[in-house]
């Protein structure tokens, strides 16, 4: 298994994990020809220094993948933190270890940037999702909360 970024010949596959389960399903559009916004989003995120969507590929086919931003802040003396979102394993390659794989590549990454912590918010649905990242050492340690529009 490899890792690298993604590209925009990437985008479509991305898309269609991001909507293969109960929940992206109902967030996401996944068809052809893709949406135009997913385009644009994916031009705002490699335009933005420490934005990147990172790939799991085996066998040259795209198998996970995650959103990796570093964001420089002011707070605990001007800390840097990396945040984890879209995470993504395609469903015939669960349980084999690629989600962990995936999730020490990125935290490598965000260590090499010199942040001081790995941060991610998680559906309260996806009890599976939430054993995996305290199995990686992640803790519940804030309460999350969003305003959609």
């Amino acid at each position: 298994m490899i890792f690298r970024k993604a590209q925009k010949e990437d985008l479509s596959i991305i898309v269609r994990l991001l909507a293969d389960d109960a929940l992206g399903s109902g967030r996401e559009r996944y068809e052809e020809p893709l949406p135009e916004e997913y385009y644009q989003a994916f031009d705002a995120i490699e335009a933005q220094t420490g934005n990147q969507i990172l790939l799991a590929i085996e066998d040259k086919t795209v198998i996970g993948c995650l959103q990796l931003t570093i964001i420089p802040g002011l707070a605990r003396k001007g800390m840097k933190r990396a945040q984890i979102e879209g995470v993504r394993i395609d469903k015939n390659f669960r349980g084999k270890g690629i989600g962990e794989a995936l999730f020490k590549e990125a935290i490598a990454i965000a260590k090499a940037e010199k942040c001081g912590l790995v941060q991610l918010t998680t559906d309260k649905q996806r009890d599976d999702a939430h054993r995996f990242y305290k199995k990686l050492g992640f803790s519940a340690s804030h309460e999350g909360m969003k305003l959609v529009f």
